[in-house]
């Protein structure tokens, strides 16, 4: 029986995904890899953080978007698991909607983070 918990995101690009997690100072292998796991069970993901405890997060291709892939008994991040993924979507969005909007045109005219962690963004573009 697998001790892997297979939690749903939002999260389909796996560039974006990348650089949410570099700035976020999150450190990730590029796969396909394996994610250790209890008892030596591995399950291959497409981006995997090694944790020091030997039991690794990863994300991993389901067919529609890219899910975390981890034995949630072994979680050694700071903070909760909730708490992790709502940093790396929130940076994951960021991150595609900057690459996104360039590849338009925009570009970043003003930005603020607020007190709530929310990111605002001008973007502008010279017609």
């Amino acid at each position: 029986m697998s001790h892997f918990s297979h939690l749903k995101t939002k999260i389909r690009n796996l560039t974006s995904l990348q650089k949410a997690l570099t700035q976020l100072d999150v450190e990730w292998k590029t796969g396909p890899k394996d994610v250790r796991g209890y008892r030596g069970q591995t399950h291959t993901a497409q981006v995997v953080v090694e944790q020091d405890n030997g039991y690794d997060i990863g994300f991993s291709w389901n067919g529609q978007e890219y899910e975390l892939v981890t034995d949630l008994q072994f979680w050694q991040q700071n903070g909760s698991v909730e708490r992790f993924l709502q940093k790396v979507t929130q940076q994951y969005a960021y991150q595609t909607v900057m690459s996104e909007t360039a590849k338009q045109g925009f570009q970043v005219a003003e930005q603020q983070k607020n007190e709530d962690g929310s990111i605002r963004l001008v973007l502008q573009r010279w017609a």
